[in-house]
Parts: structure tokens; sequence; C-alpha cells
């Protein structure tokens, strides 16, 4: 044991250590910046309200870090984990179902006292591990991944569309987005044989169809209420309604544009002063682009940009196919969110209410995504020790 613990360490993967933790400090101290004017006016608290708040959810974070980083990563394809995953979604999404709060249009937190939790959050890191365990062990059994027929798969897939369905009655249009392209990325990187593969996405795609259809049926006022019409109205030209829809979208943009290359200097934002919509989440990378400049946004996009290409990495170079499923996952989730939540920012997409991983304040999201960057850097780690061997 102390031989393997040796081993492990000597070949452990610090950049990936490096740059997540650097990014947490880094978003922790934005969002002290951000957050000052919102504390003291919209809620009458201290400045450090959400720095506080952060900082005991980056604690937290940290260790759940740990435990997944020495977790053996094989044991998320044993069955007795997967059935406490699978029946914990399910606790969650039921919960949500029956006593969750509505947030901003979306009908997506569940108050346990102690903390709001987000079951989206938790789903993103499940339909990861539940995919890569569930292929694996049906991979273990007949032999390889090659072998697994389109009735083996069956199961994650309509785990996955119970899911879907959930969250988009929540209209919670955003995780949703990251949801469907992580089943695929995994289902891409599973490596069963072509033919299975179209017979899956063609499932997908019947199924996606029919749940937005439902959606659409059961959902339209909230779909499409005045906030998320205001999204589109916005999305496609902000200027035409300055003063109501487009306000926030306009008011980000000056945020950024005003930066230059080296922005106004920490703490001196104008645009978190009101203008701009939860300044520390959503419109987080507006301020570091207003106080930071070009050298702020470019540490945040390097930074994510490192860990999403890593992972991507790992998952091309591995052997096992339970860690490039998994490193595959974990990445995709990290670089669809950032991508989401960039896109909104800068107008390529509309507005979804989308964090930015590791930087934006959150406790739920910092929480399960350390978890995911723990299960990476193990991966990463025994990616190492193979090569090595």
């Amino acid at each position: 044991m102390k031989q393997y613990f040796k081993n492990y360490f000597r070949n452990f993967d610090y950049g990936l250590l490096f740059v997540y933790i650097s990014l947490m400090l880094f978003g922790l101290v934005m969002i002290y910046s951000a957050s000052i004017w919102v504390s003291i006016v919209h809620f009458d608290e201290d400045p450090d309200h959400y720095y506080k708040r952060q900082l005991i959810n980056i604690c937290m974070a940290f260790c759940l870090f740990l435990a997944a980083v020495i977790f053996p990563y094989k044991r998320f394809a044993d069955k007795k984990i997967l059935g406490l995953l699978f029946a914990l979604m399910v606790f969650l999404e039921v919960t949500l179902i029956l006593i969750g709060n509505e947030v901003n249009g979306a009908r997506s937190w569940i108050d346990f006292g102690v903390m709001n939790f987000q079951p989206s959050e938790f789903a993103k890191l499940f339909i990861i591990i539940y995919f890569a365990g569930t292929f694996y062990r049906k991979s273990v059994h007949k032999g390889s991944m090659q072998l697994l027929s389109f009735e083996d798969v069956t199961p994650p897939l309509v785990m996955w569309l119970f899911i879907v369905l959930v969250v988009g009655f929540e209209t919670d249009l955003g995780a949703l987005a990251i949801i469907v392209c992580i089943a695929m990325s995994v289902v891409i990187a599973s490596g069963v044989k072509g033919k299975t593969l179209q017979r899956i996405f063609g499932l997908l795609s019947v199924l996606g169809v029919i749940g937005a259809i439902g959606i659409l049926i059961f959902k339209w006022d909230t779909v499409f209420n005045s906030s998320r019409r205001g999204r589109i109205t916005s999305y496609l030209d902000p200027f035409s309604d300055p003063l109501n829809s487009g306000y926030h979208v306009i008011n980000g943009y000056y945020a950024i544009g005003a930066g230059g290359l080296e922005g106004r200097g920490l703490g001196q934002s104008i645009q978190k002063l009101g203008y701009v919509p939860e300044p520390q989440t959503d419109f987080i990378m507006a301020i570091i682009a207003e106080e930071l400049g070009v050298v702020g946004v470019s540490i945040v996009i390097f930074g994510l940009g490192f860990i999403v290409m890593r992972g991507f990495y790992v998952a091309m170079k591995t052997k096992d196919p339970l860690a490039r499923m998994l490193a595959a996952g974990i990445s995709t989730w990290i670089g669809t969110q950032t991508f989401i939540n960039l896109g909104g920012l800068s107008g390529i997409i509309p507005l979804t209410g989308v964090t930015l991983p590791f930087i934006s304040y959150g406790g739920t999201s910092i929480l399960l995504l350390s978890i995911a960057m723990g299960i990476l850097i193990n991966v990463s780690t025994h990616y190492k020790l193979e090569k090595r061997k």
C-alpha cells in the first residue's frame, strides 16, 4: 500500500491540481469584489457576505475533491455504488417535483434548511458516472465494448430520459443542454460499434423531439414567459429595447468594453453597482473583464481551457474504457458550461443563467465540480502510471 501511494503521488497530475486551486481562489477574490454592492444594498448584509459563504463552500468542496482523488475510480462500476447513486438521483428529482423552489423562472432548487441544493448539478455528475459505469460493466460481461448491443445500453438511456424530462419541466434550459451534451460525449467515448451508436443517437433524437413537444405543450407559458421572451429579444437585438429586455445584456457589453487590456483595477467596476444582474454568478466574467481587462479574462479562459483539453487528451490516450468515458464526460461538462456562460454574456447564444465553472458563486456547483475534478485527476494520474508501466 505504501509503495502504491508513493507511485501514485509521484505520477500525480499536479498541473490540473494547480489550475483547479488557482481558479477557485481567483474566483473567490472576484466574488468578493463583484458582490459587495449586492450584499449591502439588496440583502442588507455585510460586504463580505458572499465571500464568507463561498469560502465555506470551497473548504467543503476541497474535502470532497481529496476524497475523489483517493477513491479508486474503478469502483464507480460497482453495482452497489451505481445503485446508490441511482436511488439518490431519483430521490432528488422526486423531491424537487414535490417541494422544489422556483428561482429566476426555473423550478430547480430544493431547500434542505442548511443549504439550497440544485439536483440538475448532481444530474450532470450522475449521468457521467452512471453511463460510464453501466457501459463498462456490460463490456466486462461481454468481453469488449464492441460487443455491446443496443439492448445492453438501453437502461442508462431510460434513466437519461427521466432526468431530461424532469429538468425540462423545471425549464432549466441551460442545464438541460449540458446534460444532453454530456450523455452524447460519454456514448461516443464508450467505443461501441458504429451500428449501435447510430441506433442510440436515433433513439435519443426521437426521445428528444417527443420530450420537447411534451414540454412545449405542458409548459408553454413557462418556457415562453415574458422573461424568456425578453432573453430571445435581447439576443437578437439588445439595442431594440435598451431600457427593458436588452438592459442587462447591454450593460454587460459596457463592462467588457470598458476593461480594455488591463481593466479599471480590482474593485473598481461600475457595472456591478446594480447595472448587471447576479454579478457574482452569471455575469461574473463581465466584472472580471471590466476590472482586470483582457489579462483577467485570459487567466480564466486559459485555465478552463487547460482543464478541458487535458481531460480530452487523457480520454483519447488511455486504454481503459471506464477512464476514457469519465474523462470525456467531465471535460464535456466543464467545456459546455463555460461556452454557454460566455456565449450568453457575449451575445453568441441567448442568456440561460448558467454559472462559470470554479469562478461563479454557488455551493452546489463548486461542490460537484470539485468531485468531478478529483475524478479527472484520479483518472489522469492512473493514465500516467499506465503509461510509465
